[in-house]
Formats: C-alpha cells, sequence, structure tokens
C-alpha cells in the first residue's frame, strides 16, 4: 500500500469521470493519505444554491446547474493545496477545463460501463440518468464523454474491488507523473542546459 508521495503535491488534485467513478470515495482516501483536505464540487454546489443538485437541475435547469459548477469550481481551484472531486459533468466545460489545466493535476477515473453501471444503480439521485434506461444512458454519456476526459493529465482504472486498490493506483500515477515531471529538462533552458 502507498501511503504518501516521494515528493510534495504542488497542484490540486482533481478527481474527475462519470457517475459512477469513484471519485468522492477514491478522493476521500486519497487526501487522508496524503494529509490534505478533500472537497467535493457537488455539495459545495449544494451549499453555494442552497438545495439539491437534483432541485437545481428541476428548478433552474442544467445551464443553470453548469454556470453555478464552473463558478464554485473555479473558486475552489484557488483554495490551497487539496484533492478535489467534481462532477461527472464538469470537466466537459472548456473554461473548467482551462482552470484545472492551469491551476491543477487531473486524474481521469476510468470504469467500465457494468461497473458504473452497478455503482450508479445504489443510489436515485442522479439527474442524467432519468427518463430512461440507466445502463444504456451511462453507455451515451461514456461515448460523449471519454474523449474529453481522456485529455486529463493522468488515467487511472476504477475497477470492481476494494477501493484501496484504486487508491494505490492514483498515488503510483501522481507519483510516477510527478518523478518524470522533476526529471525533466527545463524547456526554457537553452539547449544542452537543464536546471
Amino acid at each position: 500500500m502507498i501511503t504518501t508521495l516521494h515528493r510534495p503535491l504542488p497542484r490540486t488534485l482533481v478527481l474527475v469521470g462519470l457517475m459512477g467513478a469513484g471519485k468522492t470515495a477514491v478522493g476521500k482516501r486519497v487526501a487522508a493519505r496524503l494529509g490534505l483536505g478533500f472537497v467535493d464540487a457537488d455539495q459545495e454546489i449544494e451549499t453555494a444554491a442552497g438545495c439539491t443538485i437534483p432541485d437545481i437541475f428541476a428548478r433552474y435547469g442544467e445551464p443553470a446547474f453548469r454556470d453555478l459548477e464552473r463558478r464554485v469550481i473555479a473558486r475552489l481551484m484557488r483554495d490551497p493545496v487539496q484533492v478535489l472531486s467534481t462532477g461527472g459533468g464538469a470537466f466537459m466545460d472548456a473554461q473548467t477545463r482551462a482552470v484545472i489545466g492551469e491551476l491543477g493535476l487531473s486524474v481521469w477515473l476510468k470504469a467500465e460501463l457494468a461497473v458504473l453501471a452497478a455503482r450508479t444503480a445504489k443510489r436515485s439521485n442522479r439527474p442524467l440518468l432519468r427518463g430512461g434506461d440507466p445502463k444504456t444512458l451511462l453507455a451515451e454519456l461514456m461515448e460523449r464523454r471519454h474523449p474529453i476526459y481522456a485529455l486529463a493529465d493522468l488515467t487511472v482504472e476504477s475497477r470492481d474491488g476494494p477501493v484501496e486498490e484504486t487508491v494505490d493506483r492514483v498515488l503510483a500515477a501522481v507519483d510516477a507523473h510527478l518523478a518524470a515531471n522533476e526529471a525533466a529538462p527545463d524547456e526554457t533552458a537553452p539547449a544542452g542546459q537543464t536546471d
């Protein structure tokens, strides 16, 4: 089990991916292992709105929700380094992606359809899964969103099994990424010179 990184995390670690990928469960455990704060963007959005996400969708529609989500995540990205779990659609927004790219390190938690379907079946507060077969709707979301999620800095498989295994994979991927960036020559230095 990986308990920490070999170097400090320089930026907020942002978990992206579809609903059911495990962003909150994994994020809380990653934060605990690193001794960092954890923030769930969806909870912050509900606090800001004074109502639940399903209520925001029902009362104001998805565009209003996405606008609020964009503003809340931009604020959270300016907080001290932490672990941030985002909603499934957050990374689809170009402005949100840009803020995360500038101020954070993004990790796509990628899960198979069967895993997502099993996990999301346990909760009824998924507005985008209403009005149809949840597995079919998830498959459609995967088709649309996976190419965008693939723009994340790192991709980590979120498999069926103990959440701690996914936490280990996230920490290993982040550690390797930080080591590679540390070892890479400074692109601003003249040829042949490194830091």
